[in-house]
């Protein structure tokens, strides 16, 4: 998600916004009214065309990519020879290639008359639910992720036969299309509006029309280089402009549909409008917005310590890993980790804050380049004067003990390099099942929670541990990974836990990226192993993956991220020996 200033929608269904010019506005009708002229063409292609023009986006993305990154990298304030360009390879370009490989391959297997997830492996998870395997795909994305893996659960009671027989979304009934989509594109990830796009046209069958945050305005070239397919398709079209052409947009006739990624501030602005007539309509439940709207909002992500006997150089990594979740992309992401679940009855709990503090202070430096970040920042040191401050007093730690009041950092999605530390007392399942309560109910979102357990302490658990994973109200749940890494599974769902609503948005209304078009799916579980190769394998798990390129102590993210472009362009055995040399140097 993103953060932006709330501006209020005054234009209407009639199409009035008084804040905007009459040639803006007429620029605005006539790209409406050309993408609209469009979809029959939509309605009219063939899934098997369809997954042909997959395919050449996928292409041109691969080609674009190098300038894709540049103007990322610029936009984020980056040298170019920062180990943090290596984030920009993996969340932009990466990741959208990764989707398309995996989204051309349903659409074929639509086509040829299977199903989706024909060949993917079916389990089974707490509370009668069904789990479908969606990393790895295949062979050689299980060595290349090696020790990391990725299942999607249905809701209680869905069988394999029914999530087999619905997935394909809108590609089921191809014909049956549905107007034109507005996107309000986030500011912060840069493959967020292309997946959202993709998900507007082959999920749901909507032509896009795809709003750029003013954040990412210089990314237009490069997308438009890189979705050039679907403009000239007609499918697509990108435009520009701050909070009023996005409300004169989100109101206007000719839209049937709002996506928005961004903060539920944003949201709530645009669905009831502003100030206290907004507030007066929200109480009402009397929506400003006449259409529907999906979305996704990020929230306040806990990162839940389960307390075990860990070696100096798990309490480093570990610290590390944390200090990721918080710092990836300068503190900028929807996902990352806010607030770090300890037990106060944990013998080490000392050791590991103090390893988290170095990690604070080790990560390299970087320039805040998100709007509003230093005053974010400020407003977190104000509610929280005694917080620890790092790196420059660029980064801050702020530690709760469990008589203090927590409910500040709890409930403020700070969106800028601001961790918390909260007390949960117990140990073994007891601490976790208090764990699980509370940041069901006192943390703001539910989009991502993490879970960080060693191997020796999850068998102690027993069936006790996934019982619990299975109470977790989260849309993403990341077990000795980042939830991020969901974010990067292609064929995993991207959302909050189901059951927002307008009046009580949480962190968003509906899934997107979902490249396997999964029929309502209730929850994405990502695994990773909890010591890093080699000591992964002293250590008792069959994991050989080195530090994460996406750790931000990664010396050799930049190379490793553009090696893994390059394989995603065309995936094949010769290439991935350089993603392997590049990722061991980490």
């Amino acid at each position: 998600m993103t953060l932006t200033t709330p501006v209020a929608p005054s234009a209407t269904a009639r199409g009035a916004d008084a804040s905007l010019d009459a040639a803006t506005r007429k620029q605005l009708d006539a790209t409406i009214a050309r993408l609209a002229g469009n979809e029959k063409s939509l309605g009219a292609l063939s899934v098997a065309d369809r997954a042909k023009l997959v395919d050449r986006v996928h292409t041109a993305v691969a080609d674009a990519a190098a300038d894709w990154v540049a103007a990322a990298s610029r936009i984020k304030l980056l040298d170019a020879d920062s180990p943090y360009v290596g984030e920009e390879w993996i969340s932009g370009p990466y990741a959208v290639l990764a989707s398309l490989a995996v989204l051309s391959g349903a659409l074929k297997a639509i086509s040829a008359g299977t199903s989706p997830l024909a060949g993917r492996r079916f389990g089974r998870a707490p509370g009668d639910r069904v789990s479908i395997a969606v990393l790895p795909g295949g062979v050689q994305e299980s060595i290349l992720f090696n020790g990391f893996r990725a299942e999607v659960w249905m809701p209680p009671g869905v069988t394999a036969a029914t999530a087999k027989a619905k997935a394909g979304l809108g590609e089921l009934t191809p014909t049956t299309t549905d107007g034109v989509g507005l996107v309000l594109g986030a500011g912060n990830i840069t493959s967020i509006p292309p997946l959202d796009v993709f998900y507007e046209l082959f999920a749901n069958n909507r032509i896009s029309l795809l709003k750029l945050n003013p954040v990412l305005a210089d990314m237009e070239a490069p997308y438009r280089a890189a979705l050039a397919p679907l403009i000239e398709a007609g499918f697509l079209e990108i435009v520009q402009g701050g909070g009023e052409v996005g409300s004169y947009l989100a109101h206007h006739d000719g839209i049937s549909h709002v996506h928005i990624t961004g903060s539920a501030a944003t949201h709530d602005v645009v669905v009831w409008g502003s100030g206290e007539a907004g507030r007066d309509r929200k109480k009402a439940n009397t929506p400003l917005l006449k259409k529907p709207i999906t979305s996704e909002l990020g929230g306040v992500s806990p990162i839940i310590i389960v307390p075990g006997r860990w070696s100096k150089a798990d309490l480093k990594f570990q610290a590390e890993h944390v200090a990721t979740q918080r710092l990836h992309n300068g503190g900028y992401n929807c996902i990352a980790g806010q607030i770090v679940v300890l037990s106060s009855d944990w013998e080490q709990r000392d050791a590991f804050v103090a390893e988290l503090r170095a990690a604070l202070d080790r990560a390299p430096l970087r320039d805040p380049w998100y709007p509003g970040s230093d005053d974010r920042v400020s407003a977190a040191a104000k509610s929280h004067p005694n917080a620890g401050r790092h790196a420059n007093n660029t980064r801050l730690l702020v530690e709760i003990a469990a008589e203090d009041d927590a409910s500040t950092i709890e409930n403020t999605e700070y969106f800028s390099p601001v961790l918390g530390v909260v007390e949960v007392a117990g140990t073994g399942i007891d601490f976790l099942a208090r764990a699980v309560a509370t940041v069901n109910t006192d943390f703001l979102g539910t989009l991502g929670a993490n879970v960080l357990i060693d191997p020796a302490t999850r068998r102690k658990l027993g069936t006790g541990f996934m019982d619990e994973i299975a109470n977790l109200r989260y849309g993403t749940v990341a077990i000795n990974t980042w939830t991020g890494f969901g974010y990067l599974t292609a064929g995993a769902p991207w959302g909050g836990f189901p059951g927002a609503t307008l009046t009580d948005v949480q962190s968003g209304i509906g899934v997107v990226h979902n490249a396997l078009l999964i029929d309502s799916p209730e929850r994405t579980v990502a695994y990773g192993p909890f010591r890093p190769f080699p000591r992964s394998i002293a250590g008792g798990e069959a994991a050989l993956f080195p530090k994460p390129p996406w750790f931000v102590t990664a010396r050799s993210a930049q190379t490793t991220g553009k090696r893994l472009v390059n394989y995603a362009k065309k995936p094949s055995w010769l290439r991935m020996p350089a993603v392997f040399g590049s990722a061991f140097r980490a």
